[in-house]
């Protein structure tokens, strides 16, 4: 072929190429002058409508709604925590969103690997609104006949699950899409995917991946393998479809597609996808992770006290705060005394089972334990533990009953003692015409005040009283906040405990605990310091005390206390090898039953009676309540150092 034909090939071919070209770029412009004519028209048919206007102001309103944003959207409604005597957590605090908040690093990747790979593969790389995201969840539809990754962004479904309702319409998938693009410009990734974690539903009341993990496995999320973590993971996608309590076969299921897209996006190695997929699933309810106590209600009262006491705010207001403000409440109470205390009460009531018409215990028991060397209340119970009834009503600080002659060592003996009394003085025993009878109708003319106090006599109290005034006497008692003193409470019958309302276990055993603190008394609290969800301090409440008694007549009542336990009305109950003193308490027709006693390391209180007040002939403070008492301290005081009383400094 000579040259200058295969020019004219070329050419030809090149001229072809070009008309081509000019076709292709003709179909081209004629394609976007179509959708450009299509795009006029729909805005156009837009505006008429009036849906550009609403586009524009729906655009507005979450422009609105992001310059009012701040992190504590995303934090509000936190379950408080509260903590035991050893940093052990006992308890939530939470109301209807159990929300129990982390920051992103103290969340673990695997839980942020694992959203990301199921919810939102290119989070870090949209703005917020991903319409790869759409086309991906169709195609899937198509080819697997399910949607293995949702069309909304985590951005997308934040942005619905803080700002706006669940209604399906196009004016609020719109809206969505503008505050997420919005959270992304004022948020960074690490923040938004913080946010979202914090703030999913995980079903059955937990909001949020930490308070679903302590919920569903008793442990916190950082203590859970990667199947558990995944498995955790897929409950936000359908809370109802993949309720773990109701569904488990559901939630397995969604956990391998979990695992399954982290293992193609290498974010985990075969290996351990394997194994996370072989991994059985074993729940562990959040109701045996936390056993409500009495302990419980007196700590959610003295924390609201606490925080009233520092913000100004109404008590309810406070309350309120607890179950919603992400507090962390740390607190003197000692689980394993706590139980201690709850199992003396109930095996030594064992025997009473008559039940009230609402399916409660007939006859109840109230007790609380103190620390010597701190003043506070280290276990608290209300009542008697009973299945398939939760503790609600705190008789230890709730109830008020009068206390017999347990109360006689506050009001009328140590009174005395400042007065010039001591154990030796004697005094008259003597049935007056107008005054009140001994316990045994016996009487010996004369005896010394240590022997009136052991043996409880109602004649010699009587006189001291009288010579004292009701006044004095009880201004001991306001003295230590007791709560409930009236003015008809000033009359001689005090002396033997006849107070129209009476005195709760908690200020009776506050008030000995004052007599084994050389007369110093320290207001009782369990509360030793609340902080917010970063650690910062909130309350660190200033331990009250003041003297109340001279030390040197808190002492030696102290001393004849100690005789009632060995010659009085608690004769053999006390702790075998333990310097220990306390007083029984009887009212009349044996209606309640008082034992108070303490060691150099503890002050414990019991009551016993019916909570509608009934006779009990078999109830008296030198049966039940000491018996509890000993039980309870035998075993307390198991490997502790033997400390005589009055040498606690």
């Amino acid at each position: 072929m000579s040259r200058s034909s295969g020019r004219s090939e070329n050419g030809k071919k090149k001229l072809k190429k070009r008309k081509k070209k000019d076709m292709g770029s003709f179909y081209f412009r004629l394609t976007q002058l179509s959708m450009a004519c299509i795009l006029a028209g729909a805005c156009v048919l837009f505006y008429q409508t009036g849906y550009i206007q609403t586009v524009v102001s729906l655009y507005r309103e979450a422009e609105a709604v992001m310059e009012r944003s701040s992190a504590e959207d995303f934090m509000e409604d936190q379950s408080g925590e509260v903590y035991d005597a050893d940093g052990n957590l006992i308890a939530l605090l939470r109301n209807e969103r159990n929300l129990v908040y982390l920051t992103c690093e103290e969340i673990p990747d695997a839980a942020k690997d694992a959203f990301v790979s199921i919810e939102d593969k290119r989070f870090y790389r949209h703005h917020g609104f991903d319409p790869f995201a759409i086309l991906r969840a169709a195609r899937s539809l198509v080819t697997r006949k399910s949607i293995t990754q949702g069309g909304s962004t985590i951005t997308q479904q934040l942005a619905r699950n803080i700002y706006l309702t669940h209604t399906v319409n196009w004016e609020r998938k719109v809206e969505e899409i503008f505050i997420a693009m919005a959270l992304e410009k004022k948020y960074s990734k690490d923040e938004i995917l913080e946010f979202y974690i914090n703030n999913i539903y995980f079903s059955n009341g937990y909001y949020g991946i930490q308070a679903a993990s302590r919920g569903y496995f008793g442990r916190d999320v950082s203590e859970l393998t990667l199947s558990e973590t995944a498995f955790l993971c897929a409950i936000p996608n359908g809370p109802e479809l993949y309720d773990p309590l109701i569904h488990m076969e559901h939630t397995l299921e969604r956990r391998d597609l979990i695992l399954e897209n982290m293992y193609e996006d290498e974010r985990i190695t075969e290996t351990a996808y394997k194994e996370a997929l072989a991994q059985t699933i074993t729940l562990h309810s959040s109701r045996t992770s936390f056993t409500r106590t009495w302990a419980h209600i007196y700590i959610y009262e003295r924390a609201a006290r606490a925080l009233m006491e520092a913000t100004g705010e109404d008590y309810d207001a406070c309350r309120r705060k607890l179950y919603t403000g992400g507090y962390r409440v740390y607190t003197s109470i000692d689980m394993d005394t706590q139980k201690l205390l709850q199992d003396s009460v109930d095996r030594q009531l064992s025997g009473y089972n008559t039940l009230n018409s609402n399916g409660t215990y007939a006859l109840q028991a109230s007790a609380v334990c103190i620390d010597n060397q701190t003043g506070l209340v280290t276990a608290i119970v209300g009542g008697r533990s009973q299945q398939d009834i939760l503790p609600d009503y705190n008789r230890a600080f709730m109830s008020f009953r009068q206390p017999g002659s347990a109360i006689k060592p506050l009001i009328v003996y140590t009174p005395a003692l400042e007065r010039g009394y001591t154990a030796s003085s004697t005094l008259k025993d003597v049935k007056e015409e107008d005054g009140p009878a001994n316990a045994t109708n016996r009487y010996s003319q004369t005896v010394s005040l240590r022997t009136a106090v052991e043996q409880s006599l109602n004649t010699t109290a009587d006189r001291l009283f009288r010579e004292l005034t009701p006044e004095v006497g009880l201004s001991y008692l306001l003295d230590m906040n007791f709560s409930s003193i009236k003015e008809t409470d000033y009359t001689p019958a005090a002396a033997l405990g006849g107070l129209a309302t009476g005195v709760s276990a908690l200020e009776l055993t506050a008030g000995y605990a004052a007599l084994a603190n050389d007369g110093v008394y320290r207001l009782p609290d369990c509360i030793t310091m609340i902080t917010d969800m970063d650690g910062n301090i909130i309350i660190m409440p200033d331990r009250q005390e003041h003297p109340v008694y001279e030390t040197a007549a808190a002492r030696e009542m102290t001393d004849i206390l100690e005789g009632v336990l060995t010659r009085g009305t608690a004769r053999g109950k006390g702790i075998p090898d333990v310097p220990c003193a306390g007083k029984t308490g009887t009212t009349n027709d044996y209606i309640d039953g008082w034992f108070a006693g303490y060691t150099a390391h503890y002050t414990s209180g019991i009551w016993i009676g019916f909570d509608t007040p009934r006779k009990n002939g078999s109830l008296s403070g030198s049966s039940a309540p000491v018996d509890i008492w000993k039980n309870f301290m035998t075993e307390l005081h198991e490997g502790l150092p033997v400390l005589p009383l009055n040498d606690q400094n």
